[in-house]
């Protein structure tokens, strides 16, 4: 999922077309997403809203109740489960790791009492966990992590991001996602009580960096079970162990409520007693109800973005969040146009991206020539991994029309009719009108039909393989570039696009065995299956680098803004001088 999620992320400046992701994704549209998917694919909405983290003063006021916006209903809190921005982001607030993002967006022991004990080969991880406990007031114990981390890689439960974030990771989790290993055979032991070690396939240099997402958060068994099929579908069916509770949600309310975890560890650091959170999903209402005193943050877009970007309580967020097309090559079975090369170069090159990021954005979006984000990862030498791949996939419509020719050419037609799959906000259905004048001006014959659904019914559709064309998004769920250049494996969970190139797979499978520490080959590496995936194969088209806009209170302070994972924190947020 983010680091990934990757891609469907904005809550605060009201998604755009859903991220499937991600972690990943992928990780929808408040961020506008795919995966986190964040889809973690980060679908291409944005899930709640975002914040800017701001210079912080003055002591908490004695009401400490937070009023916030989220831009679509929440899919999943199933830390197995959850596949998109917005589940991701409320399990990052009730509950926790053995590691957390801090203030500063760096990985800490947080179920863990220290930093882990690395044995020398970097194979084996020792985790001691602190004195925490649950909601119900018994403690998280190592069995906790045991059981989450198989339950995430067991078929059985048809995990996105376990076999995703385990595979080639975690010793024998390739073999139990393939049902060729048993379950219990995962490199994971519960030493004693407050002992969790683990055993990985290869050295990871990322490995406690995915520490903090929520594929790995401990489940107490007992209670997991004994909610059997309804475990994680509506509030009273959740135990937390982080710094908020879930209440309030009834598995498909538009509205939740989180209230502070009182046997929460580190509950004398969280300031917020209650945040509430109603699904807004069009620009205009968000900012009509923040200008009435009903909500603390609003995300701005388009024309309201131009309008609002120079107010004083504007705020302008850069994301690392990647949107583009998901071209699917294999739809019922059959092959689409989809599946010919010249097709998909002919539609990536096809639309003017500056366009679609200052006038129909509007919100500090960059266009992406790109998949791995800017300001996101540096080599060993400090330099963005953008410097060392260059653009890729740029707007030239002389060049889209010759492939397109070439492509109809090809498959024997004069016309084609192709269907976009977006989202249902305000935003996406703006894009998605851009998106069809554009490819049907510039290529002749070109029909676009556009399907726009809310985002779990886009979630359903992009796991089904039943789209043509999908604005897609992945939020990064880790900072490292395979968090966005695995999505596209052959075969790989997130890939849902039939896409396959053998020397981009074994790239990607040298960049985790023997590149792994060398990192000046490694990012080479990379650079160069990124250039495979855009410019020789086009298996995706990207758009847009992910900014936002929005109107934040003064008196709302302490929110934290993740580049990678979940979107935010509000372990650190308060309310000071309302």
């Amino acid at each position: 999922m983010k680091n990934n999620k990757w891609l469907l992320l904005m809550a605060l400046t009201l998604v755009l077309s859903m991220f499937l992701a991600a972690c990943g994704g992928s990780k929808d549209e408040e961020k506008p997403a795919d995966g986190d998917d964040k889809d973690k694919d980060a679908a291409t909405e944005e899930p709640e809203e975002k914040q800017h983290a701001k210079d912080e003063e003055g002591e908490p006021d004695a009401e400490q109740v937070l009023y916030l916006a989220g831009s679509a209903a929440i899919p999943s809190v199933d830390s197995s489960i959850v596949e998109d921005q917005v589940g991701i982001t409320v399990l990052n607030n009730i509950n926790e790791g053995l590691y957390r993002l801090n203030q500063e967006n760096i990985a800490e022991p947080a179920m863990a009492a220290e930093e882990a004990e690395v044995s020398e080969d970097g194979l084996t991880y020792t985790f001691k966990l602190r004195d925490a406990m649950w909601a119900d007031e018994t403690p998280v114990t190592a069995d906790d992590f045991v059981y989450a981390w198989q339950r995430a890689i067991d078929p059985a439960t048809g995990s996105p991001y376990g076999p995703f974030m385990m595979s080639g990771v975690v010793k024998n989790a390739t073999a139990i996602s393939e049902e060729k290993m048993k379950v219990s055979e995962l490199g994971v032991k519960a030493v004693d009580e407050k002992t969790f070690e683990v055993t990985l396939e290869r050295p990871v240099p990322y490995f406690l960096s995915l520490m903090s997402f929520g594929t790995f958060y401990p489940l107490k068994e007992e209670f997991v079970t004994s909610k059997a099929d309804a475990y994680a579908t509506n509030s009273d069916s959740l135990l937390s162990n982080g710094p908020f509770v879930l209440t309030n949600w009834d598995g498909t309310s538009d509205s939740w409520t989180y209230v502070k975890n009182e046997h929460y560890w580190d509950a004398e650091n969280v300031k917020l007693n209650e945040i509430h959170v109603n699904v807004v999903k069009d620009s205009a209402t968000a900012v009509k109800l923040y200008q009435d005193g009903k909500l603390d943050i609003a995300g701005v877009s388009g024309d309201l973005a131009m309008q609002y970007r120079d107010d004083e309580e504007a705020v302008i967020q850069p994301e690392t969040s990647v949107f583009y097309f998901k071209f699917n090559q294999e739809r019922d079975g059959k092959e689409t146009p989809l599946a010919n090369e010249n097709i998909r170069k002919a539609i990536a090159k096809s639309f003017e991206k500056e366009d679609m990021a200052d006038v129909v954005l509007a919100n500090g979006s960059l266009p992406a020539n790109f998949l791995v984000p800017t300001n996101f990862t540096f080599d060993e030498n400090e330099k963005d991994f953008r410097e060392l791949s260059g653009d890729h996939l740029e707007y030239n419509v002389e060049e889209a029309q010759d492939h397109w020719k070439k492509g109809l050419e090809e498959l024997g037609v004069e016309s084609l009719d192709l269907e976009i799959l977006g989202g249902d906000t305000e935003l996406s259905k703006k894009m998605d009108e851009y998106f069809k004048s554009q490819l049907e001006g510039n290529l002749e014959g070109l029909t676009i039909s556009l399907k726009e659904v809310p985002f779990s019914v886009r979630l359903d559709l992009d796991g089904n393989q039943d789209y043509d064309i999908q604005v897609s998004g992945w939020v990064p769920d880790f900072q490292d570039p395979i968090a966005l250049l695995d999505l596209f494996v052959t075969d790989g969970t997130h890939n849902l696009m039939s896409y396959s190139n053998p020397e981009y797979d074994k790239l990607i499978e040298d960049s985790k065995g023997e590149l792994a520490l060398k990192p000046k080959e490694r990012y080479e590496a990379f650079a160069k299956a990124e250039k495979i995936l855009l410019d020789e194969d086009a298996a995706i088209a990207p758009i847009y680098q992910l900014g936002v806009i929005f109107l934040h209170k003064p008196h709302f302070k302490g929110l934290v803004d993740h580049p990678f994972g979940a979107d935010y924190s509000y372990k650190w947020a308060y309310i000071s001088g309302k």
